[in-house]
């Protein structure tokens, strides 16, 4: 079975694997262009494009997260009780402390973020500290530290850059296609023609593509979570109670969007839907009684 340990280097390999794919992809269909409309121009400003994304995306991923969800930093003197606890599960795990932060809403949920372990964040509600107790609180933030520590948080700056790039290149290939007709030369419309019915298809499949690659990574890292984190407290029960605690509250988490809903420790936007009728495929997280049977049936 994955654990904590054995995640981190094979999460690292997918990253630069999906962040070399994304450049190699970016700065080859700006060769073809460049070469089909005979413009340097095209291939220089798709090798910058995909290198200021892939920075951009990595280096600041977290600080958007954050302030689209209106947390602000905890310090020790505020909550040394919730600093303890995350201390001491950083010792076990190995891992560096990560900066607290606090969103102020009633709903219980936690996310972490950050592009590693020395620049990581575990945010959590309001809510999560005033309705759990001390061991449900632990196996929530054993839960988060393990996103962490499985460079979960990495995986998915990438799998954002790829993701908007899909979106992007619909609307691409839509207006280049345009540009082509317009064109008198009839190579270039005929490359119209073909950038247009591309353009289409793209526009019509890439939110579902997009949606699919985000879900299928984020419903598989939260049962390896979900397991790390138990390993942490030795103590599954925690994190079960937790989880069940956290779906059955229906207070509205106002703070999560649809770009950040993925990184919470449940799904945000469950609240008030009793009867769910939608495919669990589309969900962006694994059902909550999965996740709390896999837990209960744990050995450790």
């Amino acid at each position: 079975m994955a654990t904590l340990y054995t995640q981190k280097d094979k999460n690292i390999r997918k990253t630069w694997f999906l962040i070399t794919a994304f450049l190699v992809f970016i700065i080859g269909l700006g060769y073809v262009f460049s070469y089909q409309f005979n413009s340097p121009a095209i291939l220089i400003g798709a090798v910058i494009f995909s290198f200021f994304m892939s920075f951009l995306s990595y280096w600041h991923s977290d600080k958007v997260a954050l302030a689209i969800s209106g947390a602000r930093e905890v310090k020790h003197n505020e909550n040394p009780e919730l600093y303890h606890i995350l201390e001491n599960l950083c010792i076990t795990a190995g891992l560096p402390m990560p900066k607290l932060y606090i969103i102020e809403e009633n709903a219980p949920n936690a996310f972490a973020t950050g592009r590693n372990p020395e620049h990581a964040v575990v945010a959590v509600t309001r809510g999560l500290l005033e309705k759990l107790n001390r061991s449900e609180l632990e196996g929530v933030l054993a839960h988060e530290l393990s996103h962490i520590g499985n460079y979960d948080m990495l995986l998915s700056t990438a799998v954002v850059v790829l993701v908007g790039f899909i979106a992007l290149a619909s609307d691409w290939f839509l207006r280049w296609s345009f540009w082509g007709r317009k064109s008198s030369n009839d190579d270039r419309g005929q490359l119209g023609a073909i950038m247009m019915l591309a353009g289409i298809v793209l526009a019509i499949l890439s939110p579902l593509v997009a949606t699919l690659i985000q879900l299928a990574i984020s419903r598989k890292r939260e049962f390896l979570a979900d397991a790390s984190g138990a390993l942490l407290t030795r103590y599954p029960d925690g994190l079960a109670s937790a989880l069940q605690k956290i779906a059955a509250d229906q207070t509205p988490l106002r703070a999560a969007t649809s770009a950040t809903a993925h990184l919470y420790i449940s799904n945000p936007f469950s609240a008030g839907r009793r009867s769910q009728k939608i495919s669990s495929l589309f969900m962006t997280h694994p059902p909550i009684k999965e996740r709390i049977k896999a837990l209960r049936d744990l050995q450790v």
